[in-house]
């Protein structure tokens, strides 16, 4: 296993070196409801949290970077939005959202059911895993990859490091649901990838990069440039730009010691609304967020966002609102009516104790 530390910059294809922006102290980010008849004890953020999921052809969500259009529109009118990179990523753009936690998806379903719990905007040292089966000329355009983002958004890669094996994904298409789905053959070399970096320079978010077999046919090829199928695994050269931002300042996850949660600790509780495709319903995150016996939020299945699963609210018994908008203008109305009555509910509790 090779590793760098990136404490000395990356040669760049220019042939020179591009120097590291000094390290700043991060900003601690307030979000909080706004509302000039409530003191601020009062407050409380609105929290959405929205779900496509990976490999299932969604008509919203299923291809590079379309998704993000709507988290967007999400994010302007909550107080905060979660979500996760099949949602957020889109290949080599990027956008930059404050108010939004970009969350890894497995780690998403653990929060839904209390068992995760996200410490908000921290400031992470990210690594980089490069799987050894990648070719020389490809692992050169990652590496230059780290370079532009480092010069350019000033983000904190500290280290990279070369799995001692190829990794060996395996990808196949589920002949029962359609979705697509995979494997590594060798996550023992990941781990150990892993473990060097978090002993060596003391990341706390780290970045794969992983070799897919070239098996995509011209079929597959056509029906993604069509609309048709489920997702592509590589569009453009790399998605490493977006996953970089992104995990720059994602949130850490706590797993233990809940008795002593600090202000910045988000629970599933606070969540007010779930957005997900109609008829993809069925996930481990949806399933316990609908299951919650208090502080349930409100789940909004999109109609026109449609994939190859069927497991619509109806067909599993509970309970959602179906929105048939695709432009989401549904849910932004009732994102604003539940925050004025939430506000009117606040006032009421103030007048009373005055």
């Amino acid at each position: 296993m090779t590793s760098l530390n990136l404490g000395t910059p990356f040669h760049s294809s220019a042939g020179r070196r591009l120097r590291r922006l000094p390290e700043k102290p991060a900003s601690r980010l307030a979000i909080s409801c706004s509302s000039s008849l409530l003191s601020n004890k009062f407050k409380r953020a609105y929290t959405s949290v929205m779900i496509v999921p990976t490999g299932v052809g969604a008509a919203i969500g299923g291809y590079a970077g379309d998704a993000l259009p709507v988290a967007r529109t999400l994010a302007s009118v909550v107080d905060c939005l979660i979500s996760h990179p099949n949602v957020l990523n889109a290949a080599m753009l990027y956008w930059p959202m404050p108010n939004v936690l970009y969350v890894e998806g497995y780690a998403l379903d653990r929060f839904a059911e209390g068992l995760w719990h996200y410490n908000q905007f921290h400031q992470n040292k990210v690594g980089l895993v490069l799987d050894a089966g990648i070719e020389e000329e490809l692992r050169i355009r990652h590496l230059q990859v780290v370079d532009a983002t480092r010069a350019s958004l000033g983000l904190p890669i500290v280290e990279y490091t070369v799995t001692d094996a190829a990794l060996q994904v395996e990808k196949w298409i589920d002949p029962k649901s359609g979705q697509s789905t995979g494997r590594i053959q060798r996550p023992d070399s990941l781990l150990r990838a892993v473990e060097t970096l978090v002993e060596r320079s003391g990341v706390n978010a780290i970045a794969v990069v992983a070799r897919f077999p070239d098996d995509d046919t011209d079929d597959d090829v056509e029906n993604y440039q069509q609309g048709k199928g489920v997702d592509l695994w590589q569009i453009g050269y790399t998605f490493l730009p977006c996953v970089l931002a992104g995990l720059s300042t994602a949130p850490q996850y706590l797993v233990q010691n809940f008795n002593s949660l600090g202000k910045d600790c988000m629970l599933a509780s606070d969540v007010d609304s779930v957005i997900l495709p109609i008829d993809a319903c069925g996930g481990d995150g949806a399933l316990a967020f609908a299951s919650r016996k208090t502080n349930r939020p409100l789940l909004i299945a999109v109609e026109e966002n449609e994939t190859v699963l069927n497991d619509t609210p109806e067909k599993l018994g509970i309970p959602a609102v179906c929105s048939k908008r695709p432009d989401y203008l549904l849910f932004l109305s009732l994102c604003e009516g539940i925050k004025l009555l939430g506000r009117l509910s606040e006032l009421l509790q103030l007048i009373r104790q005055e």
